[in-house]
């Protein structure tokens, strides 16, 4: 039996956990998760680091595919981002992108992924405040966290009114609620891949975890997750 190495970002931890427990249950290998930003995760790759199954988004796995340290790159799903309040918070008006603006400029604290974590959906925010015309604005209010979970817990534990982040990170946590997807043009979607380090230890495991994490029969359980299945 084999122990398999992943990094693998945030936007698809919870089915990575889930499915990945099965895995080690139905096989008898182990798993060794790193889980982290997408950003995070390309530099340690970049700067020599090695894994057998490597889960980044999209743009990042065939940038690294073209450095020639990924191979048999394979999407996995699709998730968009989302706002998020407490679920003992009123639901704030983000119909549209001027509301959405307008809820943001209310809110006492706004929690993101600090873009310098290297995470993707705090990277496109920062760029959508830009747009938007309130990136100083937010700035001063803003409570930085490392990803989406932290995000959560910023919602959560009281020290921000509103959040975003992808929508697969919002729904695993208790106390959060969904408001929606970020409304018109704002809207902002992220499809996840997988790929086999060029020097993995063992790719055969990683390939026989990437068949399971694809396995069509757990299509629905993908969809549940907030990550429409791209197999």
């Amino acid at each position: 039996m084999a122990t398999i190495k992943v990094m693998s970002a945030g936007a698809v931890k919870s089915m990575v956990q889930a499915l990945g427990a099965e895995f080690e249950r139905e096989t008898g290998n182990t798993l060794d998760l790193n889980f982290g930003t997408a950003g995070s995760l390309r530099d340690r790759i970049t700067n020599g680091e090695t894994a057998d199954l490597v889960v980044l988004s999209e743009s990042i796995i065939a940038d690294l595919g073209k450095l020639g340290l990924v191979t048999g790159a394979t999407d996995l799903g699709r998730t968009v981002t989302g706002v998020v309040v407490s679920e003992k918070a009123g639901i704030p008006d983000i119909s549209t992108p001027d509301k959405f603006r307008n809820a943001l400029i209310k809110a006492r604290t706004v929690a993101y992924t600090d873009p310098k974590a290297g995470g993707s959906g705090g990277t496109m925010f920062a760029k959508l405040l830009e747009k938007l015309g309130i990136a100083e604005e937010v700035a001063r209010k803003a409570v930085l966290c490392k990803g989406g979970y932290d995000v959560c817990a910023a919602i959560v534990e009281g020290r921000a009114d509103i959040g975003t982040t992808f929508i697969s990170e919002i729904l695993p946590v208790k106390g959060t609620r969904v408001v929606g997807p970020l409304p018109g043009d704002l809207h902002n979607a992220n499809t996840y891949t997988a790929a086999i380090h060029a020097k993995a230890a063992s790719p055969d495991g990683a390939a026989a975890l990437l068949r399971f994490l694809t396995d069509p029969g757990k299509r629905d359980r993908w969809t549940a997750a907030g990550l429409e299945p791209a197999f």
